[in-house]
């Protein structure tokens, strides 16, 4: 259920008493005080955030300051890189040092890298921290900050390291994206497309319609966007919280290319989401090569996400270097690749018997 009030609407993730809600606003930062004054009972709120969102961590530390809390502020540098252990640490180490205990809010502005990160601190420190998510770009709002996959990096494999822990609220003011930077914008809409394609034929059509309204940032459009994309999301987790029956499993479309290309080619240097681009027309391509799905589907992917900016074909890798990593990503099956792939637009399944030398031949075809 989506609930529509004046400055917003409200998304409601029904998950027993871990329940929460989803608001999706437009500037109205301040009420983020209240929101989150109705959701915990403590006094400090630990505020983590990179340099990148300074002046909407301190727009945040002020509301939630006006709600009673003690605001308390990290400020990282931002990037991939910092979505490891030796980070956590450090989280940690302020944590303890603030004697914060289990009514301690941490509450994550940023990205997707700080909200993983901190909502890993918040599941692991004192063995769990009530957390509000604040994300403040669209890959975040749409994918990350929803469901309570949270964790860090690891050398051999991202988010190897990580826990469940859903958050107390997420808060979500899309005039922050007025300030992304354009390539970050169009990356977190790979993952927008990837929802429509998934799950939802008319988002789908809503994006090829609106693709310009869209890129120029109309906040009634994106507002409705980033709504529809955390409802379907919500749907998922509701019925698949822990990636237990699979249902949830199809979220990662395009992600186990995805995974491969920013593993091999350095954390960092490709954006997730221009990844998870190249990674979906990757698994289309796979389709196509299981007799799943007719070119066509393939094509209008490429269409979409080529009109957003985004990039269809990943950097030019060694095939082996791909495969290996993707023998390593956690959605592999006692060392068997499993991948979403599409059976027509807004339906997609679980494989788990997709032979290496398709996923070798689709890699080599589409880097040569």
């Amino acid at each position: 259920m989506v609930t529509s009030h004046m400055t917003g609407e409200t998304v409601r993730v029904n998950l027993d008493e871990r329940s929460y809600d989803i608001v999706v606003t437009s500037g109205d930062s301040a009420e983020l005080g209240p929101f989150a004054r109705q959701r915990c009972r403590g006094t400090l709120a630990f505020v983590v955030t990179d340099d990148h969102v300074t002046a909407h961590a301190d727009a945040a530390s002020r509301a939630l300051s006006s709600a009673g809390f003690r605001a308390t502020k990290v400020v990282l540098q931002p990037g991939e890189q910092q979505k490891t252990l030796g980070s956590a640490s450090v989280l940690y180490n302020s944590l303890a040092g603030l004697q914060a205990d289990r009514q301690t809010v941490i509450v994550a502005i940023g990205g997707g890298v700080i909200g993983d990160l901190a909502g890993f601190v918040a599941a692991t420190y004192n063995r769990g921290l009530p957390l509000l998510m604040v994300p403040t770009t669209v890959l975040a709002m749409v994918d990350s900050s929803v469901g309570g996959k949270v964790g860090v990096n690891h050398p051999k494999a991202k988010n190897l390291i990580g826990a469940f822990h859903q958050p107390v609220g997420v808060w979500i003011d899309t005039a922050v994206l007025t300030t992304l930077p354009d390539r970050e914008y169009r990356s977190g809409l790979a993952e927008v497309v990837k929802y429509g394609v998934i799950l939802d034929t008319e988002l789908f059509a809503y994006l090829e319609t609106n693709a310009d309204a869209i890129l120029k940032r109309e906040p009634g459009v994106v507002r409705h966007v980033v709504a529809r994309c955390c409802r379907l999301k919500a749907d998922i987790v509701e019925k698949d919280e822990r990636e237990e029956t699979g249902l949830r499993a199809v979220l990662n479309y395009g992600h186990t290319f995805a995974h491969a290309f920013e593993a091999t080619t350095g954390y960092g240097v490709l954006l997730h989401g221009e990844a998870v681009a190249a990674g979906m027309i990757c698994a289309s391509r796979l389709a196509e090569r299981r007799g799943l799905i007719s070119p066509e589907l393939t094509q209008r992917q490429q269409r979409l996400l080529n009109r957003l900016g985004l990039p269809t074909t990943p950097p030019r890798l060694p095939v082996e270097d791909l495969l290996a990593a993707m023998r390593r990503d956690k959605k592999a099956l006692a060392g068997n690749l499993r991948f979403v792939l599409p059976r027509r637009l807004g339906d997609v399944a679980l494989f788990d018997d997709v032979p290496e030398s398709d996923v070798q031949a689709v890699l080599e075809e589409i880097t040569a």
